[in-house]
């Protein structure tokens, strides 16, 4: 099963670690920290064009990646309790 998650960006169910919003997991100095040392890292892709409302971590083959998508947190459970197959 698939998730598409903003602009072009579709990941697959096992992938998925876990999905935040951005504006309460960001209050603690922990998260953003974690964000900011992922950005370093260079595993943060950004896939939206309007104001970020959530983040995808993700991990495949042994490699974490985190995704700046402008869908809500809701948004995207949504989508995973409403699987389209491809």
């Amino acid at each position: 099963m698939y998730l598409h998650i903003g602009m072009d960006k579709i990941i697959t169910y096992d992938e998925i670690i876990g999905i935040f919003d951005l504006d309460t997991t960001t209050v603690e100095k922990n998260t953003r920290d974690s964000l900011a040392n992922a950005e370093k890292a260079g595993i943060v892709e950004n896939v939206c064009n309007d104001l970020p409302k959530s983040f995808v971590v993700c991990e495949k083959d042994g490699k974490r990646k985190i995704y700046i998508t402008q869908l809500t947190s809701q948004t995207l459970q949504k989508r995973l309790s409403n699987p389209v197959a491809e």
